[in-house]
């Protein structure tokens, strides 16, 4: 048995620079999903979401472990977000016109059938409420802008405004996708100033 692989430090995407932005290409990936609707901080659907996502996640780390001799860890958290004003990310922030997909990642060895056994036998336990929410699905963002953000979450405004309207069109570039955000820490567990959060944008030549 060898160490426990950590996906996020082999594939790309999961490191971005700290105060600039960059173009990156990415390949297709495979998430858990959870869709929901408003704020994070206050709606029950949020952290039912993430009370079926983790289950089934360890779940099938365990199986690729013990059936598969390939050990990794868990990849972070991502959500992509969205609303019908993305105003509401900038300079509103008004959290309750949020929506939202939250998601794992799960690895290219591990194929549906392996997600269908973890799926049927977290259900065999304690279901978690937004279980039958879950799915699989490919995600192919393709070219996208990205950065580094550390701090609380309330300061990220600032940041995608100048992604979004300052970076992205200098570049001709313009918005071609759903706001992508991947949780490098436990937001749980670290204080908000520790926070690193990786922002991300697709786009397409404007």
């Amino acid at each position: 048995m060898t160490d426990a692989i950590d996906l996020k430090k082999m594939l790309p995407g999961y490191r971005a620079p700290r105060g600039r932005f960059e173009i990156i290409d990415l390949p297709e990936m495979r998430y858990l999903m959870v869709d929901g609707h408003g704020d994070p901080n206050t709606s029950p659907a949020y952290a039912d979401a993430l009370a079926a996502l983790y289950p089934v996640a360890y779940t099938l780390k365990f199986t690729s472990r013990q059936e598969l001799g390939r050990d990794y860890v868990v990849p972070p958290l991502e959500g992509l977000w969205w609303a019908e004003d993305m105003e509401v990310f900038t300079t509103a922030r008004d959290k309750s016109q949020w929506s939202w997909t939250m998601m794992l990642m799960v690895p290219d060895w591990l194929d549906e059938d392996d997600v269908e056994s973890a799926l049927d036998r977290v259900r065999a336990t304690k279901a978690p409420s937004r279980l039958a929410d879950l799915r699989v699905a490919s995600l192919a963002e393709g070219r996208c802008v990205q950065t580094l953000h550390v701090g609380p979450f309330e300061d990220e405004g600032p940041v995608l405004a100048r992604m979004h309207h300052e970076f992205i069109p200098d570049q001709g570039l313009r918005l071609a996708g759903t706001h992508h955000e991947i949780y490098l820490g436990d937001p749980r567990r670290a204080a908000p100033e520790r926070l690193r959060t990786i922002l991300r944008q697709p786009v397409t030549a404007a």
